[in-house]
C-alpha cells in the first residue's frame, strides 16, 4: 500500500505531465525513424547479412550502454555479436577484431574521440563499418560504408542536453535491424531456444519429457482389481497425486487420480473391496517420450490435467510426470 503523499496536488499532477511529455516526444522520435528508412539501412541489413564472422558494436557512455544492448540482440536472434569498449579497443581489445568481422558504431555527435581513434585502425583491417549517428555529414558517417541515421527533433530532457530521445532512438534502430536479419535467416522459436537454454522459453523448446519423467519403480502403477484401499497407498508411496492402471504387460488401461478419489468419496465405496477398475478414469491422456515440456504444458493446461502418463508405441507405461516436476524444471 502506498504511502500519503507529502506533496502538493499541482506538484503530482505536474509531475505525470512532464512523464507524459516525454513519452510522447520518445514515440514520436521513433515513429520519425520509420519515415526515414532508406537505402542506407539496406546497406547495413546486407553488410550484416553477408558477414561470415561477427557484429562488433561499440559506443562511449550513453551510446555504449546502447550498443551494449544491441549487440545482445543480435546475438540472441542469430546474428553474431559482442561489444567492445572504444576506449579499451585502442589499448589491445582492437585484437578481437578479425577480417571477417563488422564494425558497427554508435555515436549520436558522430565525433565522440574514442570511436573517431580507432577509425583507422578499423580500415586498416579492411572491415565493413556501419555507423548509428544523429548527424549524417559527421565524421564518423562519412567513413562508414553505411550510416543509420537516427536524429531526433529534441531531446527529452528540458535542458535538450542528456541523451534520451536519441538512445531510444538508437535502441529502437538496432532493434529493427536485429529482428530484419531474424526474419532474412529464417529464425525459429528453436533456435531462439538453443541461445536462452536458461530461460523458460528455452526450456520449453528444448526439454523433452524423457527428461524429466519419472521411471521405474517411482512410476505409481496397479492392476485393474487392485482394492482402492492398496492402489491409495500405491499413490501415497510414489507422491505424484494419481497411480497408472495396467495390465499384466504394463499396457494402459486407465489412471486413478486425487480427483477421481474425491468424486469416488462421494459414492461411499468400501474401498477395501471395491477394485480400482469401478473408479479410475478409462481414457487417460498419454504421452511418449519425444513430446517437448512446452507441448505437454499446453496441453496439461488445456486438458486442466496435472499429471499425465508416458507409453511406449505398444502404449506400455514407461514414465509419469505431474505439473510439480514441469515446475521444478523452470517450465512452467
Amino acid at each position: 500500500m502506498a504511502s500519503p503523499s507529502r506533496h502538493s496536488d499541482e506538484s503530482l499532477q505536474q509531475a505525470l505531465d512532464t512523464a507524459r511529455e516525454v513519452l510522447n516526444l520518445e514515440a514520436d522520435s521513433v515513429a520519425r525513424l520509420a519515415q526515414r528508412l532508406d537505402r542506407e539501412f539496406l546497406n547495413a541489413w546486407e553488410i550484416c547479412r553477408a558477414c561470415r564472422g561477427r557484429v562488433v558494436v561499440t559506443g562511449m557512455g550513453k551510446s555504449g550502454h546502447i550498443a551494449g544492448k544491441v549487440a545482445a540482440t543480435l546475438a540472441s536472434t542469430g546474428t553474431p555479436a559482442f561489444f567492445v569498449h572504444p576506449g579499451e579497443a585502442s589499448h589491445g581489445d582492437l585484437g578481437m577484431i578479425t577480417g571477417e568481422d563488422v564494425v558497427m558504431a554508435l555515436s549520436n555527435s558522430g565525433e565522440t574521440n574514442e570511436v573517431l581513434t580507432i577509425l583507422p585502425l578499423i580500415k586498416r583491417l579492411g572491415v565493413p563499418l556501419i555507423s548509428m549517428t544523429g548527424r549524417p555529414d559527421s565524421t564518423l558517417a562519412r567513413a562508414a560504408n553505411a550510416n543509420l541515421d537516427i536524429s531526433v527533433e529534441r531531446e527529452a530532457c528540458p535542458l535538450n542536453l542528456a541523451p534520451t530521445s536519441s538512445t531510444t532512438a538508437s535502441l529502437a534502430m538496432g532493434d529493427a535491424l536485429a529482428v530484419a536479419l531474424l526474419e532474412s535467416r529464417g529464425f525459429t522459436q528453436e533456435d531462439f531456444a538453443r541461445s536462452h537454454p536458461g530461460g523458460s522459453l528455452g526450456r520449453r523448446l528444448l526439454l523433452r519429457v524423457a527428461d524429466l519423467m519419472h521411471t521405474g519403480d517411482e512410476v505409481p502403477a496397479v492392476t485393474a482389481e487392485t482394492p482402492m484401499r492398496e492402489a491409495l497407498m500405491e499413490m501415497t508411496r510414489k507422491g505424484l497425486g494419481m497411480t497408472a492402471v495396467v495390465d499384466d504387460e504394463r499396457r494402459v488401461e486407465g489412471i486413478f487420480t486425487d480427483g477421481d478419489l474425491r468424486r469416488t468419496l462421494d459414492r461411499q465405496l468400501d474401498i477395501h473391496t471395491t477394485p480400482i477398475r469401478e473408479v479410475m478414469t478409462t481414457t487417460p491422456l498419454t504421452a511418449n517420450d519425444q513430446m517437448l515440456a512446452g507441448e505437454i504444458l499446453r496441453t496439461m493446461e488445456t486438458r486442466r490435467i496435472n499429471q499425465i502418463l508416458v507409453v511406449d508405441d505398444s502404449e506400455r507405461l514407461v514414465g509419469a510426470m505431474n505439473m510439480h516436476d514441469l515446475l521444478r524444471a523452470g517450465v512452467v
